[in-house]
């Protein structure tokens, strides 16, 4: 029987029965859980106000005997995004950020990254008045650099060039970034990233997402890095938009 009290982000919620919810949360330190409310919708006491998407709350939790299922004692709202709830463009880009999380799955390992990221990436929708038009692509490809598909656009994967300055061109199969001219040597087919997309995909790497804005591209080179970076993450990663909904492949 597993029994744990901490602090967790609710990601999901729906109804179970009449007064009953299940709840889809994000743990620091066991990733994706999913748990029933019994009489969530009701009580008063337990869950004063909590069980709300993108709530960071404090819960107490246990397993039946057998390890059927996980039920949510109590429940303590410890923040919640007042303008999310209002502001509906944002509310969705939160959203769409959280089913992608969903869908990539988050254990144990890389847990406290995941919900790091995630909980910095709403307090920006929350807190800041403008906001990156590839919002939701840079969590994604971010995600996925913090869980080992680590993409680097500083230089050629095959000689060591440095790229910054010059462009390179990226093998989607691959996944590898390359100068022009072990490009030219390459078999492949590659996509030209000029300069500012190389520079803006090392910065995701590197930068906390309150210090996305900095990561504005032009309209052409949003364009190539949406398509590169798409690509990738289909490709790598295994998860698609299709039909209104990220999908395993």
């Amino acid at each position: 029987m597993m029994e744990f009290s901490e602090r967790v982000l609710v990601l999901q919620v729906g109804k179970f029965r009449e007064a009953d919810l299940w709840v889809r949360f994000l743990s620091p330190t066991r990733g994706l859980l999913s748990a029933f409310a019994f009489g969530g919708s009701r009580s008063r006491r337990r869950f004063v106000g909590c069980l709300d998407t993108f709530n960071e709350i404090h819960v107490k939790a246990h397993s039946t005997r057998r390890g059927a299922y996980l039920a949510l004692q109590e429940g303590v709202l410890i923040r919640g995004l007042s303008r999310l709830r209002r502001d509906w463009p944002r509310f969705g880009l939160a959203n769409n950020c959280a089913r992608f999380l969903q869908s990539f799955g988050v254990a144990r390992e890389g847990a406290d990254i995941a919900h790091q990221l995630m909980l910095q990436t709403l307090h920006l929708l929350e807190e800041r008045e403008r906001i990156p038009r590839l919002l939701s692509l840079f969590f994604r490809v971010r995600l996925a650099f913090d869980h080992g598909y680590a993409l680097y656009g500083d230089r050629c994967r095959s000689c060591g060039r440095a790229l910054m300055q010059e462009g390179a061109f990226f093998f989607l199969h691959e996944g590898l970034i390359m100068c022009r001219r072990c490009a030219a040597a390459s078999p492949g087919q590659g996509v030209f990233l000029n300069p500012e997309v190389l520079t803006g995909l090392e910065s995701l790497r590197l930068l906390p997402p309150e210090q996305w804005e900095a990561l504005e591209l032009s309209p052409a080179s949003s364009r190539d890095f949406a398509r590169a970076m798409d690509g990738f993450i289909q490709h790598h990663v295994g998860i698609a938009w299709e039909r209104g909904r990220f999908i395993r492949q």
